[in-house]
């Protein structure tokens, strides 16, 4: 069995890890604001301050991160002006973005939320859709009906993306097209212990699933929607998953404080996954001038 190191704790909903050979695990904190980063000898650094609600990141291969909450935008790396990608549009229903990915040409794939799912914001829970922006930075929908839209990650050939629907305890799958839109929607597979959140895939085509919602670790599924294998967390909300290191096969698991004692006992946690994840690409989309 694979041993489980914390690297960090004392946060309240940690949300959106990405992989950074330059800055180690990359996640931010939900509820308190701010981007960090941790190395493997468990040393934390701040990336960006004050920002709360980023649900999903990406590396842009201009330097920065593309992050989620209220728009898509991209913040720099070196300080410049952050730029919005995508704006949401509260009088259509789309109050928000959470989790988001990137195809092997740099897409940016990001699902949109009916309500917000954290914060209090007086609406009913409502349904969103998934977005893609193109590379020429323009963007359109290409999946609708998403309950409450979480992980994104697509298979090792890149023909399939993989979608957590927490509403729905369910994780869907899409065929991609080659121009970036999606067929139809299929289940792929229901989770019992917990609901899905963040996810990831690896080379042999397994799909790795947070389970929050007090499902204290994460499952992980073949590519025929077989569970495999659970791996336990001590907190009950695990919320993401990302692979990381020299070779992917470090794979870290984040979470959050509901259900724990403290409203700030979430951590990161690393372990040998003992397999490769599926790189994710950084995004390439055109920036905004």
């Amino acid at each position: 069995m694979a041993v489980m190191e914390r690297l960090a704790t004392g946060y309240g909903l940690i949300e959106g890890p990405v992989w950074s050979d330059a800055l180690g695990l990359v996640f931010s904190d939900v509820l308190f604001g701010g981007v960090f980063a941790v190395n493997d000898a468990g040393n934390v650094q701040t990336v960006f301050e004050h920002r709360r609600g980023i649900g999903g990141m990406a590396l842009h291969e201009s330097g920065g991160l593309v992050v989620s909450g209220r728009n898509i935008a991209l913040k720099p790396f070196d300080g410049g002006t952050t730029v919005t990608l995508l704006e949401r549009d509260e009088d259509a229903g789309l109050v928000g973005f959470n989790d988001i990915t990137t195809d092997a040409a740099g897409r940016i794939y990001a699902g949109g939320l009916g309500a917000s799912p954290v914060f209090a914001d007086g609406r009913k829970p409502a349904a969103g859709d998934l977005y893609l922006i193109d590379l020429d930075g323009g963007s359109r929908v290409v999946g609708r009906d998403v309950q409450l839209t979480n992980g994104l990650g697509f298979s090792p050939d890149g023909r399939t993306l993989y979608h957590s629907d927490s509403r729905r305890n369910t994780v869907f799958m899409y065929s991609v097209l080659e121009n970036g839109d999606l067929g139809e929607k299929m289940r792929f597979a229901e989770t019992a212990r917990g609901v899905p959140d963040g996810l990831v895939v690896a080379e042999d085509g397994s799909v790795w699933v947070a389970l929050a919602g007090g499902g204290h670790g994460v499952v992980v599924f073949d590519a025929e929607g077989r569970e495999q294998r659970f791996i336990d967390t001590p907190e009950p909300m695990c919320t993401s998953v990302c692979f990381g290191g020299d070779d992917l096969r470090a794979l870290y698991i984040v979470t959050g404080s509901d259900g724990s004692d403290s409203d700030r006992a979430g951590s990161v946690y690393v372990m040998d996954a003992g397999v490769s994840g599926v790189p994710v690409p950084p995004a390439r989309v055109q920036v905004p001038t």
